[in-house]
């Protein structure tokens, strides 16, 4: 059975998986971010040479699809990681950035209705 998992679990996870190693002064929000950013171009490197058509199919391949599982979740670690440390819950934020945007780039012609 699965178990379910929500955003703040996670976090606690990663925060006591830390924790008991005592990474805890390493993860900075420096540190933090510059690790993200590492791990995005990590994924991004999977992707550099192919093209917009191959780049559709890379979960065909299960060995470049377990690469590209392995860094989308490096990816959400760190950016978890980094919201846990600065206080920023991801999902209100993201909630938040979707209404600017809905604002910011309307639906073309929906104002004439």
């Amino acid at each position: 059975m699965t178990e379910h998992l929500d955003v703040a679990k996670l976090q606690r996870r990663l925060a006591e998986f830390a924790a008991a190693r005592g990474w805890q002064p390493y993860h900075t929000p420096k540190n933090l971010a510059s690790a993200l950013g590492v791990e995005a171009a990590e994924l991004l490197e999977i992707f550099q040479w192919l093209t917009p058509e191959e780049s559709a199919r890379v979960m065909d391949d299960p060995d470049t699809a377990h690469r590209v599982t392995d860094e989308i979740a490096d990816v959400l670690a760190y950016l978890l990681q980094l919201c846990g440390v600065l206080g920023v819950d991801p999902l209100a934020a993201l909630s938040a950035k979707i209404d600017r945007n809905e604002r910011r780039f309307p639906v073309p012609g929906a104002d004439d209705a």
